[in-house]
């Protein structure tokens, strides 16, 4: 189960996420503030690679007390949000509704993602899917880790590479897998909406 909004935030507070920014602790709170009176039980906050890199939030997953490791550092800045998703351009937004997949099991993700997108869903970015093992990490079950299919790199059609989190050698790992194989053990995860608060000042985020 998600926890609560405050949860979230002393859980990035303890991580190190304001000096991965490079911001004061009272400053990271004041990109969050807002959220608040957007916020409902079970929704997700999701932190831009923007603001805090990925490979240094993946290094501070804590699963199964294993921290989490990407061999993506060199590929990573070659992704991006597919054509057709739309990402607040907040450095800090709620994710509502998410789920790792489950009747997606064994499916192509490039069938997947027509799955998703006919219910109504919206599929995850890597910096969801970062979100979500960062504050639930019990989300890895046995035989249901997930993909982030909203993340791919180049431009359509995309490389055959899909973002996805699983537990490697005894450990969180964000790697990728083959757009057109079918795994009985990875979802296309997903959510119903991305919420933003749009009234504040803009923060200069890095490209």
């Amino acid at each position: 189960m998600t926890p609560s909004l405050d949860v979230q935030i002393q859980t990035l507070l303890d991580l190190g996420y304001p000096a991965l920014a490079g911001v004061a602790p009272a400053t990271f709170r004041s990109y969050v503030d807002p959220l608040r009176d957007l916020a409902a039980d079970g929704d997700l906050l999701v932190v831009s690679h923007r603001l805090v890199p990925t490979v240094e939030a993946v290094e501070r997953f804590d699963v199964r007390g294993r921290k989490g490791w990407t061999d993506m550092h060199d590929e990573l800045p070659t992704y991006a949000t597919v054509e057709g998703v739309d990402v607040p351009a907040t450095p800090v937004y709620l994710l509502r509704g998410v789920g790792t997949g489950p009747e997606t099991l064994g499916v192509r993700p490039d069938d997947a993602l027509m799955i998703v997108l006919a219910a109504g869903r919206t599929p995850l970015t890597v910096d969801e899917g970062v979100a979500l093992v960062t504050q639930v990490p019990a989300v890895f079950r046995d035989h249901n880790a997930f993909q982030a299919l909203a993340t791919r790199s180049g431009t359509a059609p995309y490389t055959k590479r899909v973002p996805s989190f699983w537990m490697s050698k005894g450990a969180p790992r964000l790697g990728w897998c083959w757009a057109g194989n079918p795994h009985t053990w990875l979802g296309a995860a997903s959510a119903v909406a991305r919420l933003a608060d749009l009234s504040g000042a803009e923060v200069a985020l890095a490209p």
